[in-house]
Formats: C-alpha cells, sequence, structure tokens
C-alpha cells in the first residue's frame, strides 16, 4: 500500500460542528424572547383597554341613569306647570266672578245708600224710632237710630237686672223689630284701632287721622283722653 493510502482514523475522527447553526440557533432565540415580552405587554395594554372600557361603560350607565332621572325631572316639572296654569285660570276665573259680585253689591249698597240719604233728607225722622230735632242733623246714615237703640238696650237689661219685667219685654219687642244700622259700632270700633294702634298717645298720626274724620280732640288748650274722645263722639 501507498503512503498515499488513508487509515481506518480517518474514520474515527468527530465532524465539527458548523459555527453558523449555532449563531442562527441564538438568533431564533432572542426573537422568541422578543416576541414573547411584546406579547406580555400587549397582553397588558389589552387588560388596561379593557379595564378603561369597563370605567367608560360604567359612567356611561351612570350618565343614561341620570339623563333619565333629568328627564322625568323635567315632565314632572312640566305636568306641575300645566297643573299650576290650570289652577291660575280657575283662580282668575273666580277672581272676576267675585270682582263681578263686588262691582253688584257696591251698586246695590249705592243704591240704597242714595236712597237712604233721599229718604233723610225728605224725613229726617224716618230713620229714626222717635221724631226728633231736625237741626241736629246726623252725621252719618243712622247716627240717632243706633244711639236710641244702643240706650234701650242697656235700658232693657238694667230693667231685666231690677226685675222690671213688663219694661224689659215691651223694650225687647222694639229691639227685636229695629236692627241697628251697624255705623255706629263700626266708627266706634275704628277709632278705638287707631288709639290702640297708638298706644293710646295722641300724637301727630292720630291728631291728623282725628282731623279727617272731624272729630274734635282738646278742650280749650288741654289734650281729651281717648276714652273721653270716644264717649264724646260715639
Amino acid at each position: 500500500m501507498s503512503d498515499d493510502s488513508f487509515g481506518i482514523d480517518e474514520f474515527m475522527k468527530t465532524p465539527e460542528q458548523p459555527v453558523v447553526q449555532v449563531a442562527e440557533l441564538d438568533v431564533q432565540k432572542v426573537v422568541v424572547e422578543e416576541l414573547a415580552a411584546e406579547k406580555a405587554e400587549m397582553h397588558e395594554g389589552i387588560l388596561k383597554l379593557e379595564n378603561r372600557v369597563s370605567r367608560m361603560s360604567a359612567e356611561l350607565e351612570d350618565a343614561k341613569r341620570a339623563i333619565a332621572a333629568k328627564n322625568l325631572e323635567l315632565e314632572e316639572s312640566k305636568k306641575s306647570i300645566k297643573e299650576k296654569d290650570e289652577e291660575i285660570n280657575v283662580l282668575k276665573k273666580k277672581i272676576g266672578e267675585a270682582n263681578a259680585k263686588i262691582a253688584y253689591l257696591d251698586a246695590t249698597i249705592g243704591e240704597k245708600l242714595i236712597k237712604e240719604l233721599d229718604q233723610q233728607e225728605r224725613n229726617p225722622n224716618a230713620l229714626a224710632l222717635l221724631d226728633r230735632d231736625v237741626e241736629l242733623p246726623d252725621r252719618f246714615v243712622g247716627e240717632t237710630r243706633d244711639h236710641v237703640l244702643e240706650v234701650l238696650k242697656e235700658a232693657r237689661d238694667a230693667a231685666e237686672k231690677e226685675g222690671r219685667r213688663r219694661r224689659a219685654q215691651l223694650l225687647e219687642g222694639v229691639l227685636v223689630a229695629n236692627e241697628p244700622s251697624g255705623n255706629l259700632a263700626k266708627r266706634r270700633a275704628d277709632l278705638e284701632k287707631v288709639f290702640k294702634d297708638n298706644a293710646n298717645v295722641i300724637n301727630g298720626a292720630v291728631m291728623r287721622e282725628l282731623d279727617r274724620l272731624g272729630i274734635q280732640y282738646k278742650e280749650g288748650d288741654e289734650y281729651l283722653l281717648p276714652k273721653e274722645i270716644l264717649l264724646r263722639t260715639y
């Protein structure tokens, strides 16, 4: 055999690993790790988005409920306004009817007053229980009559208290058949209120009111007391 022939040792050699194949494996490993990291990051981002979507959905539902509540409140307000408008219209109608009735009563009272004044002018004693001195005219309709009726009432009460039964009965019969006009009692009550509102002091406001009514409040240089003014006037 020649020297160029090869021996069996050559078949026993371990083949060398290619360097290029190892480098490719390292690259693939890096790529896989990067993809895994990117996947994890994307999962985290998706979770954040899902949480945000969940919160926004909850806020949207809250907003829808708030809008529904406002719409309901608006409908109730509209209903209330409508009811108030109807109530106002009813009240306006009642006010109109009341004003018409007041106008009618004013006209009726005016006619009656004119009739009474005309009757008093033609026959001053027609409004009194007894004939009286027409030179002392009434300062208001029924003044003499109301005074006489008050005196009769006081006399009846005194007669009952003293046991004068017949007198009390006769006076009662007159009182039942003759109702006072009420003008005397009203004017007296109005004047008492003026004094009460001013602590029973004859001040400027009271004097102006008394002047307007034509009521005397002085005797010479001395001012009269409210009680004296009432007794002298009414």
